[in-house]
Parts: C-alpha cells; sequence; structure tokens
C-alpha cells in the first residue's frame, strides 16, 4: 500500500528586488549594509548548526536527497539528481548535477531530472517543465548554449529512452479516450451557471493516489526526433503500456538495430479486474505492429537487450493465486522461443537488469536481508554476489567498460553518489559528500542489529537506535516503527525520521516481521491470506527481545506505523496493552469498506480467499476495526486529506469508535497530503513533533493503567471510562 513520495518537476521561483534604487549611492550603500545583515545572519546561523550534535527536525531542511546516478557510456562522467528543499514554496525540487568519475568538477547542469546519456556520450536527455507539464529536453554536453526543448506535448510525458543511433526519443504519454456517453440536454441559458455534468465511471480503477481521479483513457507509446518535430504514436487502443493497476513507470528497451521497442504492457480484455499480469510485446517502430514475447499468462517486466540483440532478460512469475510473488530473471529469445530461468534457486527479487558488454550474463541488484548489493547471473546458469556488506548499493548504470555507478547509503550516511568498477567490486568509490557539511559535528544515535526467533520457530530481524550519549544502565523509552506495504522492508539506508526520535531521547526499534521482502518467497508466504497474522507475532517478541537488554523504559513503551505499518499498528492496540501511546497514521482498519474506497482494489481483494459477499468471516476477523473493544492505548490518528490509498474514511471510523469508547483520541488530517503524511516539508516536521508530542503525554503504571504525564497526580485514564 505505501507509495513513494511523489516529487513534481518545477522551475525554481525567484523573487525579485521589490523596489528599485534611485541613486548609485543607495545601491552601494544598500549592498553593504545587505551583505554585512547576510553575513552576520549567516555567521549565526553556522554557529547554531555547529554546537547542534543531535539531528532534529530542524536539520531536516538542510538534508538534500541524491539519486539516479547516470554514467556515461565511456565511464568519464556521471549525472545525477539531486533535490533540494523549496522552503518557500514548501516542497523538494530537483536539479541535474554533474560529476567527473574521479570525485572532480561536481557541478549543476540543469533543473530536471531523469537523465539518460545519448550512445555517443555527447548529449542527454532529461525532463523538465515546460508549458505548464513535464517535457522532453536534450543538452550538448561540451557544447556552449541552451538545451533544445523536444517535446511539446499535451500531457505529462514520462520514460524517456534514447535510441541506439541518438537520432530518436523513444517516450510514454497518456491518450484521452473520446467521451463514450452523450445526452441531449437543452441550451443552456445566456449567463447561466448550470451545475457541471456528472463525472462517468466505468472503470474500476477510476482514481489514483498522488494524482487524484483519473481521466478516461491510457498510456501509450511515442517516438519523437531527437532534433525535435511532431511526434509519433506507436501503440494505440484500450489497453495500457506498463502493468499493474495503477499508472506508473513503463519498462522498456530498444533493440541495438533501432528497429524494434521491447516493452512492458497490459493488454488482456479483463485487464480491469485481473491481478498481477502482464506482458512483453516487441513492437516494430517502423509499422507499429506488436508481438508477444512470452507465451506463459503471468506478470513480466524490466526487460532488458543482450548487446548483440539476441535475447532480452526479463524478470516476473507465472500467474499465481498468491497475495504477493518473488520474481524470478529469465532470457528469452528476441525472435521467439522458449524462455530460461537465470535465476536458479535465487530466491531475491532482481532490479536494475544491465547486460555484462560481452554478453555473457546480466548484472543486478537486489533487496536481501536489509541490505541491497549487485549480483550476477551467468547465461550457464547461477546467482553469484559481486559485492557485499550492510548498505544500501545500487546499480543505477553502468559504462561500456563495465564501471558501475550508482548511489550507497547505510545507517549514518545518507544516500550519495559512488563509482565501482564491477570486475573489482569491493572498491567502491564515493564521490559526492553533500550532507557532509551538515552533519559535520553531529552525533547519530547508534544503530545496530538485533535477531531473534518469534512464533513457529521463524528467525526475525531488525535494528534498534540508541540515543546519542547512550547509557546502558540507564531507562529508554521505546518506539515501535511498523513498516508498510506490507510487502516491502525496512534496511540498512540512513532516517532522518528515526535519527531524530533517537535525538529526542527514544530508542527506535525496526524490523521485518513475516510478508517483508528480501528474505525469500517462504517468509513472504508466513502472511499470505493471513494479514495480521503472524506478523504481529514478530513484532511482538521483537519488543520483547529488546526490552530484555535492559536498558528500554516498559511503563513508556509506543508504537507507531503507516499505510501496512498503519494496519498493524492498529492492530497491535487491539491485541496488547503494553504500550502507552500509539500513533497510527494511514491505516486500513475496515477490509469490506477499504475494497470500494481504495485506488488499489485489486490488491484488497487478494488477500483472501473468497469475496466478501460470499464470505465476510475472513474479511472481518482480520479488520482491527473489530478489536477496538479491546483498545486501551490512547491513539493519536494521522491521515493525508487527499489520500486515494488507504482513504480518510478508514481513520474516520476508526476515530468514531475510539471517541465512543471514550478511549484519548486526536486525528489529525494533514493539508496536501495524499498517501502518508510526509510529501511536503513542513508536514513531515509537524509528523515527527505531534507524535513525540502525543508520546510524552502517557506511560502505563504496573497495572498496565494509562497515565498521563502532564499531570502525575492524576488518576489512571481507563479505557471506557
Amino acid at each position: 500500500m505505501d507509495s513513494p513520495e511523489a516529487i513534481k518537476l518545477a522551475p525554481r521561483q525567484f523573487r525579485g528586488m521589490g523596489a528599485v534604487m534611485k541613486t548609485t549611492v543607495k545601491i552601494l550603500a544598500a549592498a553593504v549594509l545587505a551583505a554585512a545583515a547576510a553575513s552576520a545572519t549567516g555567521a549565526a546561523w553556522a554557529q547554531e548548526k555547529a554546537s547542534a550534535t543531535r539531528m532534529t527536525t530542524d536539520h531536516y531542511f538542510d538534508l538534500e536527497r541524491i539519486s539516479d546516478a547516470q554514467i556515461s557510456p565511456d565511464g568519464s562522467r556521471i549525472i545525477y539528481t539531486r533535490q533540494q528543499v523549496n522552503r518557500l514554496e514548501d516542497k523538494w525540487e530537483p536539479a541535474l548535477w554533474i560529476i567527473n568519475a574521479d570525485g572532480s568538477q561536481n557541478r549543476f547542469l540543469a533543473k530536471g531530472g531523469s537523465a539518460r546519456w545519448a550512445a555517443d556520450g555527447k548529449r542527454i536527455l532529461y525532463i523538465a517543465e515546460a508549458d505548464g507539464r513535464p517535457q522532453v529536453f536534450v543538452r550538448w554536453i561540451d557544447v556552449d548554449g541552451s538545451p533544445s526543448q523536444v517535446t511539446r506535448a499535451t500531457d505529462k510525458v514520462a520514460d524517456a529512452r534514447w535510441s541506439p543511433d541518438g537520432k530518436s526519443i523513444a517516450f510514454t504519454m497518456f491518450v484521452p479516450d473520446k467521451p463514450k456517453w452523450a445526452i441531449s440536454m437543452p441550451a443552456e441559458p445566456k449567463g447561466a451557471k448550470w451545475t457541471p455534468a456528472p463525472r462517468i465511471v466505468e472503470s474500476l480503477h477510476y482514481r489514483q493516489d498522488q494524482v487524484g481521479f483519473l481521466d478516461d483513457g491510457h498510456i501509450h507509446l511515442f517516438v519523437v526526433p531527437a532534433d525535435g518535430g511532431a511526434a509519433r504514436q506507436l501503440t494505440s487502443g484500450a489497453w495500457n503500456v506498463g502493468a499493474g493497476e495503477l499508472r506508473a513507470a513503463v519498462p522498456f528497451d530498444w533493440m541495438p538495430d533501432g528497429k524494434t521497442i521491447v516493452l512492458q504492457a497490459s493488454r488482456d480484455f479483463d485487464r480491469d479486474t485481473t491481478y498481477q499480469r502482464a506482458q512483453l510485446l516487441a513492437v516494430d517502430v517502423a509499422t507499429a505492429a506488436a508481438r508477444e514475447l512470452v507465451a506463459i499468462k503471468g506478470e513480466w517486466g524490466q526487460p532488458a537487450i543482450s548487446p548483440d540483440g539476441k535475447l532480452v532478460a526479463f524478470v516476473g512469475y507465472a500467474e499465481s493465486k498468491k497475495t504477493h510473488t518473488v520474481a524470478d530473471l529469465y532470457v528469452a529469445p528476441t525472435a521467439g522461443g522458449e524462455m530460461r530461468k537465470l535465476s536458479g534457486g535465487y530466491d531475491r527479487d532482481p532490479i536494475n537488469l544491465r547486460w555484462a558488454p560481452d554478453g555473457s550474463g546480466v548484472y543486478f541488484d537486489a533487496d536481501d536481508h536489509g541490505s541491497r548489493n549487485v549480483s550476477f547471473a551467468s547465461l550457464k546458469g547461477g546467482v553469484r554476489p559481486v559485492t557485499t556488506g550492510a548498505h544500501m548499493l545500487g546499480l543505477d548504470s553502468t559504462s561500456k567498460t563495465l564501471i558501475g555507478a550508482g548511489t550507497i547509503s547505510d545507517p549514518d550516511h545518507p544516500a550519495e553518489v559512488v563509482r565501482y568498477d564491477l570486475r573489482h567490486p569491493n572498491q567502491v568509490a564515493r564521490l559526492s559528500n553533500i550532507n557532509a557539511a551538515m552533519l559535520s559535528g553531529m552525533t547519530l544515535g547508534h544503530t545496530q542489529e538485533i535477531t531473534w526467533t518469534s512464533s513457529g520457530n521463524v528467525p526475525v530481524q531488525g535494528w534498534y537506535i540508541t540515543p546519542p550519549g547512550f547509557d546502558p544502565a540507564k531507562k529508554y523509552p521505546l518506539i515501535l516503527e511498523i513498516h508498510g506495504g506490507p510487502y516491502g522492508n525496512y534496511n540498512t539506508g540512513f532516517s532522518p525520521m528515526w535519527q531524530n526520535f533517537a535525538a529526542n531521547d527514544f530508542v527506535v526499534l525496526y524490523l521485518n516481521p513475516r510478508g517483508s521482502t528480501g528474505y525469500g518467497q517462504a517468509f513472504i508466504d508466513g502472511i499470505d491470506h493471513n494479514y495480521p497474522g503472524p506478523d504481529y507475532d514478530d513484532l511482538m517478541t521483537g519488543v520483547d527481545a529488546l526490552a530484555a537488554k535492559g536498558f528500554v523504559d516498559r511503563s513508556r513503551m509506543y508504537v507507531s506505523g503507516c499505510s501496512g505499518g498503519g494496519v498493524l499498528s492498529s492492530w497491535v492496540i487491539g491485541h496488547t496493552d503494553k504500550f502507552a501511546a500509539a500513533a497510527v497514521r494511514c491505516p486500513v482498519i475496515d477490509w469490506l469498506s477499504m475494497a470500494g474506497d481504495t485506488d488499489l482494489p485489486l490488491f484488497t481483494y487478494s488477500f483472501f480467499d473468497k469475496p466478501f459477499w460470499e464470505d465476510p468471516s475472513s474479511w472481518l476477523a482480520h479488520s482491527s476495526l473489530m478489536s477496538v473493544g479491546h483498545v486501551t492505548t490512547p491513539t493519536l490518528l494521522m491521515t493525508g486529506v487527499l489520500d486515494r490509498r488507504t482513504p480518510m474514511p478508514q481513520t474516520e471510523e476508526y476515530f468514531s469508535a475510539l471517541k465512543m469508547r471514550g478511549v484519548p483520541t486526536k486525528l489529525l488530517q494533514f493539508e496536501g497530503e495524499f498517501h502518508g503524511t510526509g510529501s511536503k516539508p513542513s508536514n513531515w516536521v509537524r509528523t515527527q513533533l505531534y507524535m513525540m508530542s502525543w508520546f510524552n503525554r502517557y506511560s502505563r503504571n504496573p497495572d498496565l493503567k494509562v497515565v498521563s504525564r502532564e499531570a502525575p497526580a492524576a488518576a489512571a485514564v481507563a479505557a471506557g471510562s
């Protein structure tokens, strides 16, 4: 149920002077005064930052996000996306930066994102705002002059990729359908203000988080000359390129001769009610004729063409009734023929497929036990690790000489750009250090791994962060933070949220219960058609394992989570009284109503063996609303007003039930937020501060009665009193 935070491409707004000076003397005087004021302000800011020893919400606005490192074909330079907070407009703004492969000459290149190199290494394409929507631009790297706007599309363009010869660019765009239902209305009188016509909904998927209501139409593939001109639509019809219930990124790749594009598509006639199914199509660029490459029904994607054009590598799985299936890595002849599995018994999800230049196999990265590393699948069969380590190391791109580029992050360092030779992978060179100044002199919380055995003798992995200046002889309040998905995972990457909690003297526990990815199909199947289920056991035994170390204040344990974490945090407080307070964020608490509320209806229906009209018992048994009668935990509810994934009515149902029971509760409805409460920087800060304020209000006495910490002499706060 989780969705990534939406980062919209938009030009930075510049402020004018506001007044015109009439004389040169006044200009110079004002400049001197302004410089002095700026110097004093800057000095005060620098002194404040230097004296700060812990990461708090104040530092969040200084944090920068680094992603999508694209290395040039010759391996000499890397272009990456760098996002900064625009404090005035309360949003993240992306920009492209370029850095030499030795780490020198790190510099701004252009506003925008999604950069890709042409095969000759002389140009890049990227996407930036123009004409009120994202458009494709081309820029010559070593030539002075402005970039060229290649598309002037009437809708959002995405997924832009060069043809091998650099003469064309393929991209995807929404194509609206013509209205299908016309009625003969009387003429509207001149000057009248009649109510607009109703929205006509036919598709089950008529809304989407981060978007809102969807217009009728489909996503299709286009090709445009790299020098600009009219774009030509390659695919058409009442189906989408891409896959899944929602409109998202479309994986595709060009054949080396530039005559064919292999892409993922969803063109089954019953696709509106078919879950986890997608095809691989080979589309002829000249004729637009399309043919399927995989005959077996299933979900197939991430096509990557071999250097000689004879094979396509891809990932996926045959059609299954499982709620979530680990993908395997395959190859198939591009001319048509039997597909062959390369990954053998490798039980992880491959992503970012990159062929070896000699065509001997495919490099990829994958999550495993909370870390991400690169592996290699040989055409001869089998998978071997290429990199190792407790970090999040991605393979965003490769050069012709097997130099990889990506980002790396660990619990103490936000993501930065790295370069590494895939033939000597342990020599990872960190090229950027964007956040070093912000972190300089700062004492972070210390992150440690913890493992334990849960019910059914299942091993579980997690991590905990202790506050700066931690003393194991003292007692600290605990926050259990639960991840969403539920098919996702927590990992060894950097988290400013958890560091902020630790800076405020909380111990933070985050873990990967059953259903988490990166541990294989059997671990995922622990909650197949049983969610919430034994993942609750994993969470509670994890809390007990950490508390047994002796430094957790058992009277001040708190639980929180968003999306799938909202499901489980609301489930937890309906099944135990060990937590003194909860922050339930963007939850699902009623599966029956969720099926009609969400933008992921098929995902919801897949959790249950039978639809609720045949047997509602399992739907009710797994809804935390049904256990609200057992809740005594003071509960803070937080959801975005625009949420289409776990919509506000879910939260409001739970809030109403808690109020009727007399459980202390507050509902925070976050303005401007779709799914989650932190896509806007100010809301991210509010989320943290409201949570800590709520937690600091409550504790539990030895009799498990909730006590207000704001009024120590007050009687216990009993649910229902």
